[in-house]
């Protein structure tokens, strides 16, 4: 009723949560997002994510340029323990239909890293399959992923999913990429 003249929704990113998707169905408002929007940045965002969980690049960088790789006798320099991910599992985790492009990517990205990749979806998809993403139920996502991705848009599915119940089901030490 704000907007008696409004005629389309267009949200510039992959999700569309912060629209009443109800009210704009009954005033006949289509709403539109934009599927592809941060495919390759996103997933790349959360393998380097990843990537500075495992080896603290960061902190190594400024450590390194302080002189303490310098300082080591035997010329071997970590102040942490490394995180190899080749044999790692990766944990997609969609909702109905959401191991879409990002997922996709990111599964792509991990698999080239030596990962193998599970994923929780309602629907499979051919590109996932043939990169060799395997679909597992919810619970065998929790209880076998090393990393579990959450590359999705908001929906009343995932709300809350990562808690107490669900976290108990996870292995010690899972990284969790939002």
């Amino acid at each position: 009723d704000a907007c008696p003249s409004m005629r389309f929704i267009a949200m510039l990113a992959t999700g569309y949560n912060v629209v009443d998707i109800a009210c704009a169905k009954e005033k006949g408002i289509p709403v539109s997002n934009v599927p592809v929007y941060g495919t390759h940045s996103v997933s790349q965002f959360a393998i380097a994510l990843l990537l500075e969980i495992c080896h603290h690049i960061g902190y190594h960088n400024d450590t390194v340029k302080s002189g303490k790789w310098e300082q080591c006798p035997d010329w071997c320099y970590w102040d942490y323990p490394l995180i190899e991910l080749a044999g790692k599992t990766y944990g997609l985790l969609g909702c109905p239909s959401s191991c879409g492009n990002i997922g996709i990517h990111t599964a792509a990205i991990a698999s080239a890293l030596g990962m193998h990749v599970i994923a929780y979806d309602m629907r499979q998809r051919d590109e996932a399959l043939q990169l060799g993403v395997e679909y597992v139920s919810l619970d065998e996502l929790f209880a076998r992923s090393d990393v579990l991705g959450l590359q999705m848009p908001l929906f009343p599915f995932n709300t809350g999913i990562i808690n107490r119940e669900n976290i108990a089901k996870m292995k010690d030490g899972v990284i969790i990429i939002n």
